[in-house]
């Protein structure tokens, strides 16, 4: 049998893709050596961005104490003052109540505890900043509430403002214009070298949220200040880390779900001096201790923890006859070839296979890889947030997308809105939602999450795949 030239030239191509991508996969799964946090310099400035009360001293203690002795400057924010963990309140006053008064009195608590526990790491009440924004509320205002009139109110506490007169606006409505507001402030007055902030991968929601509002008034500062390193810490996945309690003899190590990622991880590691007062800074949080001493304690080891998921950037394409090949969990784009057709989907990880992004014809395409069976149950939900640098953050969409099957919704905010060009297709293994970036404010650069749902509701525990908010580049 004999080939054109043509022919021959499209079949050696797809030879070389493919052994390329089986090198890269076989290189992936290679152990990666051990990366370490680059050392502290005199006068550095170092900021901590910290959900709630605790999560600095059980993230970034090491850090702390690390950066002080070189000689550097640090200073903490808190984003809330972490008064909404009703069931920890009940165990430290014994008591049950529901009076607003008691929430605040709670985070009124936390705040004297973060202060004791910073000053056995070594800081001052003045390294100190307390925003006050409410607990368990800070990404629906990050997602439904821009220039509105009637603020965010928490449905356990009842509370519309920052309530703590101590805090850096006291009285600030619930609104995503204030935080971000607040936000900059800091960091302009402060004039980070490093930033240690939650991960855009944490379950819990604030501390993803503090990680979004992080790079929107980084984007909103990027002529006024030199851009500072951020280096995203975990707290929050399931089963993790384990095991349980006090155990500074092992290191603390990325979670097994997560090393399928591109995450670039880093270690700190603690001295036992180190370790030591940082244990007695994580016991400072009475509060909390009392009810999950055994969880906070999880993170009292030999290291501490710190990486990100690396930028996509994307250019847009002009032909929708190309395919997709999936990449690093993104996707580039080649003419005719798919590794679908020569790799099975248990020889990639997830991260590659499940989820890739391109532009094409000015238009955001996610693709979501599944098997037949699970495409037909499956539902999804997407988060997209772009940013321009032409017009304010408020003024952009922030788009939650819906699908179940074959069909979807759209909302911005909390309204369902029916934009023309969005669409989704199913092909037999994959799920393609494609969304007109005119849609999505003509941004410069977007903010993502995807997450699959197998079964009929949502939010249920029947997960199946998440990824962390991912910032794609759009050229």
């Amino acid at each position: 049998m004999s080939y054109s030239p043509m022919k021959r030239i499209s079949m050696f191509v797809s030879c070389l893709i493919f052994c390329l991508l089986i090198y890269r996969y076989s290189f992936a799964q290679l152990p990666k050596p051990e990366e370490y946090l680059e050392q502290f310099k005199k006068g550095e400035r170092v900021l901590i961005l910290a959900p709630h009360p605790d999560d600095e001293t059980i993230a970034c203690a090491g850090i702390i104490q690390e950066a002080l002795s070189q000689g550097g400057k640090v200073r903490v924010v808190y984003l809330t003052n972490g008064e909404h963990n009703q069931f920890a309140f009940i165990v430290y006053e014994k008591r049950i109540t529901f009076k607003k008064d008691e929430f605040i009195h709670m985070g009124q608590v936390r705040r004297k505890e973060a202060i004791k526990a910073m000053q056995l790491l070594g800081l001052d009440e003045g390294d100190l900043v307390f925003l006050g924004y409410p607990d368990f509320g800070t990404f629906n205002i990050f997602t439904q509430y821009w220039q509105v009139s009637k603020p965010f109110r928490s449905l356990l506490t009842r509370i519309s403002s920052v309530p703590y007169k101590d805090s850096l606006s006291f009285g600030a409505p619930y609104l995503g214009e204030n935080i971000l507001a607040d936000l900059g402030k800091v960091i302009l007055d402060y004039r980070p070298d490093k930033i240690f902030v939650s991960h855009p991968a944490d379950t819990n929601v604030d501390h993803k949220s503090l990680y979004l509002f992080l790079q929107i008034a980084l984007a909103n500062l990027k002529d006024r200040i030199p851009y500072p390193k951020v280096y995203p810490y975990l707290v929050h996945c399931l089963g993790w880390p384990l095991p349980r309690y006090y155990h500074p003899e092992l290191d603390l190590n990325p979670p097994k779900n997560f090393l399928g990622f591109q995450i670039r991880w880093l270690k700190f590691n603690l001295s036992s001096e180190q370790l030591n007062r940082k244990h007695k800074a994580i016991l400072a949080y009475k509060s909390q201790t009392e009810s999950s001493a055994f969880y906070l304690l999880a993170f009292g080891r030999k290291n501490e923890l710190f990486g990100d998921y690396p930028s996509i950037d994307l250019n847009n394409q002009l032909s929708l006859k190309e395919k997709v090949v999936f990449s690093l969990g993104f996707s580039k784009m080649f003419p005719d070839f798919n590794p679908a057709d020569y790799l099975s989907a248990g020889n990639i990880s997830d991260d590659e296979r499940q989820v890739s992004y391109a532009i094409l014809d000015k238009a955001l395409v996610i693709q979501i890889q599944k098997s037949k069976e699970a495409l037909s149950k499956l539902s999804t939900m997407v988060y997209i947030f772009g940013y321009s640098y032409k017009k304010p953050f408020g003024d952009m969409p922030k788009v939650r997308i819906i699908t179940k099957h074959n069909g979807f919704k759209m909302l911005e905010g909390k309204k369902l809105i029916k934009p023309q060009g969005v669409s989704l297709d199913l092909t037999p293994n994959v799920l393609i939602l494609k969304i007109p970036l005119e849609v999505l404010g003509s941004p410069d650069f977007v903010l993502i999450s995807v997450k699959s749902y197998l079964g009929k509701s949502q939010g249920d525990g029947s997960g199946i795949y998440a990824t962390g908010f991912r910032r794609i580049n759009i050229d």
